[in-house]
């Protein structure tokens, strides 16, 4: 199979001289359809509803105003991502700001969300796949699709990042088709008399509806992960994230506008975007189902790309075992992280179901944003400009005002969701320990 020729990493990334080479194979508009795909997944088919619950036909609204608050936190991310050359994405960053035991948690903690994001993530796959197949979402069928899946996606990123970023592609396409075709079927029957106005909603229930809805957006962070595969980081990071939340944005809003004006008693549903395709015309209801399919096949699959990516920067870094640094001599791909990646994913998935697997997930994303917005003004400080390199106009003003958003939204969570964080950290910090007992990494 044919590679990219390969480019020798950044040597302030610690990775070992004389291994294979990762291959900057991931062009700007590859990147940007990463992003997408990594934001779009189960939610939006869920959402409109308990928006609308909250919030009524200000709904739109609060997806308008948590884009605002996602594009300020995902501009610091595209200033910080853009000085670095190597695969690692936050932790990388966390590790520059704030040192190596700083930066092993972030990373630690990164990689622990998309594992239990995978697991939420494949667990809804199958539920929809049950839609279709009665009778596979438990014993054997189920057991049966996820070994399929997460065979899939280890095969697709053992045999190359270029191949890994096609399928990407066409599983943006497959999800954003049936998206934007809802859309604009959906506007020929919105009734705008649905759009009342009459009384601003409790501002605990808008609070409510823009923290929902920014979760939704989650999932641009992952961006720099595979920056030493990235084709002109410094260039494309920044592309890719503007783009890939705009739009989404566009999507997200415009989704939750037909629902409103198309379905009545959208409070009540419990597949809204089904629900309200259905009035459209027959059949279309299952469409929106296959779409929601696609949708989580893809956005797991953004988080396979990813996950292992992780651990390859954080052996590199002496900070996992070396084994996991290892880069496959013909595919140019971490194919040792690959594939422990892929036995923990499966086990987890099996071991899980959706709602048991995402919170921890959820959490952990807003303390990432934490950390990597409050980079920002630290390596403008400490670090050299990188030539080329994305500067946000403002922007110590901006990492403020997203840091005070991530603490915000992390005190909105109840006690007993910070103390799951609080163990998440804890266990990190053993991970480390051990790693350095054991001598397999060099830290």
């Amino acid at each position: 199979m044919t590679q990219p020729a390969a480019v020798q990493h950044d040597s302030t990334a610690g990775y070992q001289t004389g291994s294979p080479a990762l291959v900057r194979a991931i062009g700007r508009w590859d990147l940007t359809a990463y992003v997408i795909n990594c934001m779009i997944g189960a939610g939006i088919f869920g959402i409109p509803a308990s928006l609308y619950r909250l919030t009524g036909a200000y709904s739109v609204a609060a997806i308008i105003v948590a884009a605002a608050i996602v594009a300020i936190i995902g501009l610091c991310f595209a200033e910080v991502g853009s000085a670095f050359r190597s695969t690692g994405g936050p932790y990388l960053y966390a590790r520059a700001a704030f040192g190596r035991v700083a930066g092993f948690e972030v990373g630690w903690l990164l990689w622990l969300a998309r594992m239990t994001g995978y697991a939420a993530v494949v667990n809804l796959f199958v539920g929809y796949v049950a839609g279709f197949i009665p009778g596979v979402s438990s014993g054997i069928g189920r057991v049966s699709i996820v070994v399929a899946v997460v065979a899939l996606h280890t095969i697709v990123n053992l045999v190359g990042v270029r191949e890994a970023a096609l399928f990407t592609n066409a599983l943006t396409i497959g999800k954003l088709v049936p998206l934007v075709a809802f859309i604009i079927a959906g506007s020929f029957f919105v009734d705008s008399g649905r759009f009342i106005f009459a009384s601003l909603p409790p501002i605990a229930s808008g609070t409510s509806a823009i923290l929902f809805a920014i979760y939704a957006f989650s999932g641009f962070e992952l961006v720099g992960v595979p920056g030493g595969e990235i084709r002109e980081p410094h260039r494309s990071i920044p592309f890719a994230l503007v783009a890939g939340i705009a739009a989404v944005t566009l999507v997200y809003a415009g989704v939750q506008y037909v629902c409103v004006g198309a379905l009545p008693g959208l409070g009540d549903s419990t597949r809204p975007l089904a629900d309200a395709a259905a009035r459209f015309a027959p059949g279309a209801s299952a469409a929106i189902t296959l779409g929601a399919a696609i949708s989580t096949l893809g956005a797991s699959h953004a988080i396979m790309l990813a996950s292992p990516r992780i651990l390859l920067a954080m052996a590199e870094g002496g900070q996992m075992p070396a084994v996991l640094g290892r880069v496959h001599p013909q595919f140019r791909t971490p194919y040792v992280a690959i594939g422990a990646n892929a036995v923990i994913v499966l086990t987890l998935t099996l071991a899980t179901t959706f709602v048991s697997a995402l919170t921890i997930s959820v959490l952990i994303r807003v303390l990432t944003y934490l950390a990597s917005c409050v980079a920002l003004p630290v390596l403008r400080r400490r670090r050299e400009r990188v030539e080329g390199a994305f500067r946000l106009p403002g922007g110590d003003w901006i990492a403020l005002v997203a840091t005070a958003v991530c603490i915000g939204l992390l005190a909105s969570r109840p006690p007993a969701e910070m103390i799951q964080l609080a163990a998440a950290v804890g266990i990190g910090l053993v991970v480390l320990l051990l790693v350095r007992r054991s001598g397999t990494a060099s830290y």
